[in-house]
């Protein structure tokens, strides 16, 4: 780590990831040993020492006779921790002091110090990050997360065969016609449909129902009684933020499916809008992508945790809990992309048989198109923390003329996949997009951005604007017409080259000078591309003159007696 990254993370201030330790009294091996303990345990993380918790540069003592040595400081964390952590350290200088830096990664097992101590880092309930201690109730929750257990595969040894409802084995065949399961699945016996979706272990001689089976076909009354943690709130808030409506139900999780999605068709108002001959309807929300957002939320939870799933629904979006996390290695920024990982295996898979969930696991594609087919921003998930996976839908007027240009689209037999619609999305929004911002949108690499940018541009959806090292990209003269925004076509085409020079010819005999980042604010073009600009200008016109060098220059108009 070089002192200018340092420097970067010291102004981002603490966090659970990043922790700050003043050096004026030289703190513990012991104390240093659990910090790192601590990261392990949660996201990883830097430890610096030699800094004040108000990102003051106070400096590190030596460990090592008159130096750090951070191969030996390595080597004693290594030797300290159990599983044996490794750590990345090293002792950069800034202002004059030096400061330890000791870069964590997550672990993939439950990590202590050799003394047998256990902490974590989480956010406390001061909103700030701290190190505390790590209980084994939230271990089995961390083991969850790490994909280390599955916890709907536990048998319940207090339930029998007669603990599942048989309402509930008729409600999961018609779910299996409804939502063209595994057809094979409906003609089998009671006993066997358990059997064959995994939902009991034969004990001797009597079928012993897992948390799997008692979740999706247990009778209520057990449920409540053996899994107290499954719960789920659906509730209505008004604008002041007042609840109007809250259902609690801790009935198996088909029989929640069907009671909370019966609620929120009773409240999802459609507008429709005309494509050729036909009326599309336009709903307030995707009911696909909601059903996707709910099922999600019941089946990658964390039912090691007494906590409860809520659907609150709110004058302009819907907010959707899960209790915990999301697994380790998957984040907001790489939602889209990494493989899914479902908190609970055994109930995933049953579910997948049903017809419940996607095949391929990734029903999150399912909450987006839902959102983005009609003009909508994106699905929202980062008030996701370690204690809950939050994601915001958000509702209000659609864009009509959005949702009919992409059934044109379709009924053209030109679908629009989930990258086009991102990035076509974005712009009907904001305008302009770069590659950059569009690498972090669509969550992939610039090469296959690129890929999808180009691909957009030969349909003639898409427009470049600029040179190609600050190249920027708008929605197409004919997609805006479509939208019927021709005059948001001119602001987003923005002006050309020759525009630009006039432009700033026009500036400098008016203002007598032009510097770099004038040019660059008045044209809205980068710094380097008003760089490119302004010499440009100055090699066609020999009056136009550069004065000075670097940072200082700027350009005047200088003819003869003028």
């Amino acid at each position: 780590m070089d002192a200018d990254r340092l420097q970067g993370i010291i102004a981002l201030g603490e966090a659970v990831d990043r922790e700050f330790k003043s050096d004026r009294r030289k703190i513990s091996d012991a104390e240093i040993y659990e910090e790192v303990v601590a990261m392990a345990n949660a996201d990883g993380g830097v430890l610096l020492i030699g800094i004040e918790n108000d990102g003051t540069i106070s400096g590190a003592q030596p460990r090592h006779e008159e130096t750090t040595d951070p191969i030996r400081l390595q080597s004693a964390i290594f030797n300290n921790t159990s599983p044996n952590i490794n750590t990345r350290i090293s002792v950069p200088e800034v202002q004059g002091r030096k400061v330890i830096a000791i870069e964590v990664d997550i672990y993939p097992e439950i990590c202590a110090t050799a003394q047998g101590k256990v902490v974590r880092r989480i956010i406390g309930p001061d909103g700030k990050p701290a190190t505390v201690p790590f209980l084994p109730r939230d271990q089995r929750s961390r083991r969850v997360d790490l994909g280390l257990i599955d916890f709907s595969a536990q048998r319940m040894e207090d339930a029998s065969f007669e603990s599942f409802d048989p309402l509930e084995f008729e409600r999961l065949r018609q779910m299996i016609t409804r939502l063209r399961g595994d057809q094979s699945l409906k003609d089998l016996s009671n006993e066997d449909i358990a059997k064959a979706l995994q939902l009991v272990e034969t004990q001797g001689d009597r079928l012993v129902p897992n948390v799997a089976g008692l979740l999706l076909l247990g009778r209520e009354e057990v449920v409540r009684k053996i899994l107290p943690t499954h719960e789920v709130h659906f509730q209505v808030l008004d604008v002041q933020g007042d609840v109007k409506v809250n259902d609690v139900f801790h009935r198996p999780l088909l029989h929640v499916l069907s009671e909370v999605e019966s609620r929120f068709a009773a409240r999802n108002e459609e507008r429709e809008v005309m494509v050729g001959m036909f009326r599309v309807p336009v709903p307030d929300y995707s009911p696909i992508g909601f059903r996707e957002a709910l099922s999600n939320a019941l089946l990658h939870r964390d039912y090691t945790r007494l906590d409860a799933v809520y659907v609150q629904w709110q004058p302009d979006h819907l907010l959707i809990t899960s209790p915990g996390g999301f697994p380790v290695g998957i984040t907001a920024e790489n939602l889209l992309v990494h493989e899914p990982k479902p908190k609970n295996p055994r109930l995933a898979a049953a579910c997948r048989r049903i017809g419940l969930v996607e095949q391929t696991g990734r029903g999150v594609d399912k909450i987006y198109m839902g959102q983005l087919r009609y003009g909508r921003p994106i699905p929202d998930y980062t008030r996701s923390d370690s204690t809950g996976v939050r994601v915001i839908i958000r509702g209000g007027k659609p864009s009509l003329d959005f949702s009919a240009f992409v059934f044109e689209q379709e009924g053209q037999g030109k679908k629009l996949e989930l990258d086009d619609l991102l990035i076509l999305n974005a712009l009907f929004h904001e305008r302009r997009i770069d590659v950059k911002s569009t690498c972090a949108l669509i969550q992939k690499g610039a090469t296959e951005t690129k890929s999808a940018l180009e691909r957009l541009l030969e349909r003639g959806l898409v427009e470049p604007r600029g040179e190609r090292q600050g190249r920027t990209y708008h929605l197409s003269g004919m997609v805006y017409k479509r939208l019927n925004m021709e005059a948001e076509y001119i602001r987003a085409k923005g002006f050309e080259p020759h525009q630009h020079e006039q432009m700033v010819l026009d500036y400098v005999r008016k203002m007598g000078r032009i510097t770099r980042s004038e040019a660059a604010d008045m044209c809205h073009l980068s710094g380097d591309q008003a760089s490119r600009l302004l010499r440009r200008i100055s090699g066609k016109h020999e009056y136009f003159q550069m004065i000075g060098t670097r940072k200082g220059a700027y350009y005047i108009w200088s003819e003869p007696g003028g």
